[in-house]
């Protein structure tokens, strides 16, 4: 590590970063941000690797989900609040099928970056720079709103700040009560349209708290019935605003990128070689990195070796992204290629972003059964292969949007339009996120058995 420093990623080819036209007033923004407290600390972030690591080990499972990009013009607290909630109904179900703590992780807080296939776009013969999320620029469709301003990096970090507030007031003031995210499931089951489904998990839950509560644990004298451990994460895209936000800690010396608990390379952005791989390498936050079907087995042997060079648990966390039809066949060499290195890592599906398609009517969607079947099949590669299925990772939101297909609710593609409001990716909505959760948990609880 004598060769790192939160700059040196500035001499490696990158790829996926936008063109300020105004370099001086970038830098001086960067200055600006580097003066801000940090939006997380370095305790917290140890805390998450530990919580990580025992997942590695098989003793507790990963839950990371959230919107696709965060945005300004959406932001409010209700919105926060659904989202939150959203995750701890899901964390409930799966902390009592896998019998095991569940690890919440939110896309939270930071999740405004978003790499593109193309770097400009075409609408009626004019062409202008990409809509890259409202760190970067604005996704109205206009010469002024498409440059990409500095200004952005503090109103994504200002926000952030009220984010991280409220989470933190959500996680430690009663929200995350054990009894009351339960009611909420309660609800759910009763009025979803395979309800025969999910009464019996709901009903063992039920015994499960009246047991306890019969037996003299409840909120009021047991804190960890009503609070929870919940924390953040994004694609650390832009490295600007990474760099800034990085700090050394008083009591360890080392670096930690404080603009999140634990950060993630994309797809696009995995190169050993390149500026990505060369900033996390030097940060100690848990480092996600997504692996698609395009992912090479010696360039994955590299990445671990590069960017967890002493094989530390809880370091790293591998996100497959594969697709329905692709994971059977594509994610087993990485999965011996893992095991054969004897690497620590948590292993986690992605089951969003490799079952993308384009509706009839043009609008972007994601079938709910291909999300399950990825999922499934994420289950079935472990299960063969000796490995641990350690975690899910979803687009998804609090809120009542029709952006997905399939599913319980039978969201058509003509009911797309009724509530779309993605700005990038479409979401699961609250009723999907949690017709999964429910769907996997006997998933989860037979891959738990066979640890």
């Amino acid at each position: 590590m004598s060769n790192w420093s939160p700059r040196s990623w500035r001499a490696k080819p990158i790829v996926q970063q936008p063109i300020y036209p105004d370099l001086n007033a970038l830098n001086t923004t960067e200055e600006t941000l580097g003066k801000y407290p940090p939006l997380v600390f370095a305790g917290e972030i140890r805390s998450l690797q530990d919580e990580l690591a025992a997942v590695s080990r098989g003793e507790g499972f990963l839950l990371q989900g959230g919107d696709c990009a965060e945005s300004f013009a959406e932001f409010n607290a209700n919105k926060i609040k659904n989202t939150f909630q959203l995750l701890l109904q899901m964390a409930i179900v799966l902390t009592f099928a896998g019998s095991c703590p569940v690890v919440k992780i939110g896309r939270m807080a930071g999740q405004f970056a978003k790499p593109r296939s193309s770097g400009s776009e075409t609408l009626d013969g004019v062409e202008l720079p990409s809509y890259r999320g409202d760190i970067i620029n604005d996704i109205n469709f206009t010469a002024e709103a498409r440059t990409p301003d500095p200004q952005r990096l503090l109103s994504a970090y200002h926000q952030s700040s009220a984010t991280l507030n409220l989470l933190r007031a959500f996680a430690g003031g009663g929200l995350a009560d054990l009894h009351q995210v339960h009611k909420w499931n309660l609800g759910f089951v009763s009025q979803t349209p395979q309800h025969e489904k999910y009464e019996h998990l709901a009903a063992q839950i039920d015994q499960t708290l009246a047991f306890m509560e019969a037996c003299g644990l409840n909120a009021s004298n047991t804190p960890q019935l009503k609070e929870t451990a919940f924390y953040t994460s994004h694609e650390a895209l832009l490295l600007n605003y990474e760099e800034a936000l990085t700090r050394r800690d008083s009591l360890t010396g080392d670096w930690y990128d404080c603009s999140a608990h634990m950060l993630w390379i994309g797809d696009r952005t995995r190169q050993p070689d390149h500026a990505h791989v060369e900033f996390l390498r030097g940060v100690k936050n848990p480092i996600g990195v997504k692996v698609g079907p395009s992912t090479d087995v010696d360039d994955l042997r590299r990445l671990l070796e590069i960017l967890n060079p002493h094989n530390t648990a809880g370091r790293i966390t591998l996100i497959a992204r594969m697709g329905a039809e692709k994971i059977l066949d594509k994610l087993p060499p990485l999965v011996r290629a893992v095991q054969q290195m004897g690497a620590n890592v948590v292993w986690s599906s992605d089951p969003m972003h490799g079952n993308t398609i384009k509706a009839s009517n043009g609008y972007k969607t994601r079938n709910v059964n291909a999300i399950l079947h990825e999922m499934q099949g994420f289950f079935e590669v472990h299960q063969a292969e000796g490995s641990y299925a350690g975690g899910v990772h979803f687009e998804m939101t609090g809120n009542d949007v029709t952006e997905c297909i399939g599913g319980a609710y039978q969201i058509t593609e003509e009911g797309l339009a009724d509530r779309y409001h993605t700005y990038c990716d479409p979401r699961l909505n609250a009723d999907q996120s949690l017709e999964l959760a429910f769907m996997i948990a006997d998933t989860l609880k037979i891959a738990r058995r066979q640890r």
